[in-house]
C-alpha cells in the first residue's frame, strides 16, 4: 500500500485526532503538536490553545526522547510555523 501524507513545507503532517506529527519518523527528529482547546470561529472549531514538543526519534530512553516544548494560546498556524523552525534548526545541526 503506497499511503500519501499532507506536506507542509518538505514535511509530512499526519494528525490523529487533536494530534499531529509532523516530520520524517526516518530523521532524528520530529515534531508532535497537540491541540489542547479549541474555539468556535464562524461555525468553525478551530485550535485556540497547543503544545508544541520536538521528539529524538532515535534514543533507547523514553525520558530523552523529548527535546524542548512550549504551550502557547495560538492556533494551528502558528504551531506549524514554530514547528517548522525548530525542526529545520534541529535537522540542519
Amino acid at each position: 500500500m503506497n499511503e500519501k501524507f499532507y506536506m507542509y513545507k518538505g514535511y509530512p503532517l499526519v494528525r490523529n485526532g487533536d494530534q499531529l506529527y509532523y516530520g520524517y519518523m526516518s530523521d532524528p527528529y520530529v515534531i508532535w503538536i497537540q491541540i489542547l482547546n479549541k474555539k468556535e470561529v464562524e461555525g468553525c472549531e478551530m485550535a485556540s490553545k497547543v503544545r508544541v514538543i520536538q521528539m529524538a526519534t532515535k534514543t533507547d530512553d523514553p525520558m530523552k526522547a523529548f527535546v524542548k516544548n512550549t504551550e502557547r494560546e495560538c492556533g494551528l498556524y502558528e504551531a506549524l510555523d514554530i514547528a517548522s523552525v525548530w525542526l529545520e534548526k534541529a535537522l540542519n545541526n
